[in-house]
């Protein structure tokens, strides 16, 4: 007597699970920019937001956005 098997079965899952997985890091790294070096204006903008967050008086935030546009400066001279 022979049984059949509906579904797709654990190999079969794990197969598109796996691809699956691959569609979504593409996706991912199509829409996020994917490995590029990031630019002097958006390494400037990161750096503006991290002083946003972490200096809490205005002197420390201050002195923090400075080193920002130091930073973005010596990138443009780079660059």
């Amino acid at each position: 007597m022979k049984t059949s098997q509906s579904g797709l079965g654990f190999f079969g899952m794990l197969i598109v699970l796996a691809i699956a997985v691959a569609v979504g890091y593409y996706a991912y790294k199509g829409m996020s920019g994917g490995d590029d070096a990031p630019s002097c204006q958006r390494s400037h903008t990161a750096c503006l937001q991290k002083c946003r967050r972490t200096a809490t008086e205005a002197p420390a935030a201050q002195a923090c956005q400075e080193d920002c546009r130091r930073e973005a400066d010596a990138c443009e001279r780079k660059g």
